[in-house]
């Protein structure tokens, strides 16, 4: 690394817009062209009707993302952007794993679900399958401990987030009515 580069750190953006056909793929030619790569994207409602918001977490540096969001923000149908570092932002991710259910006492599976704050959504005579929301390293842990069941299926959603410090949406949006 030079004397000039500064680390990649983790960041999560939020992206405020309102919800138009091809919107994801505006915002994501963005980080493509500045050859970010994304390692999780979520899009959901907000609390203020026809405002979707979009949660990107990557890894890179302050002056890259800084350049990216700023492009983000000048989009057409983009209300807001805002970057934040892991420690300004309350986030979780859910997991789902089924695991087959022959081959193993059910009570040591419980025991696994119960030690890892889990739970069974459903029990099949096929298979049975787990939910466990928490950060990405408390996931892949018990991961790693319901390998030895068999897991069949594995899948995890990208982060959910909310910011500590950021005014809600609906104040931000009436300040930028009276611009």
């Amino acid at each position: 690394m030079d004397k000039m580069e500064t680390p990649d750190q983790t960041f999560t953006v939020s992206i405020f817009t309102e919800n138009t056909i091809g919107m994801l793929n505006r915002i994501t030619i963005i980080f493509t062209r500045r050859h970010l790569n994304i390692d999780s994207i979520t899009a959901s409602e907000t609390e203020v009707n026809n405002v979707h918001r979009y949660t990107i977490v990557l890894r890179t540096t302050r002056e890259k993302i800084d350049k990216v969001v700023g492009q983000t923000d000048k989009l057409i149908d983009v209300l807001k952007v805002f970057v934040h570092t892991d420690d300004e932002v309350v986030h979780q991710e859910i997991a789902l794993y089924k695991i087959k259910t022959t081959g193993f006492k059910s009570n040591d599976v419980e025991q696994v679900v119960r030690q890892n704050s889990a739970k069974i959504l459903t029990v099949d005579p096929d298979f049975i399958i787990i939910e466990k929301t928490g950060h990405k390293a408390e996931t892949q842990v018990l991961f790693e401990k319901l390998k030895p069941f068999g897991i069949l299926e594995f899948a995890c959603s990208g982060r959910v987030a909310v910011s500590k410090p950021m005014k809600d949406l609906s104040t931000y949006l009436k300040e930028l009515e009276l611009n």
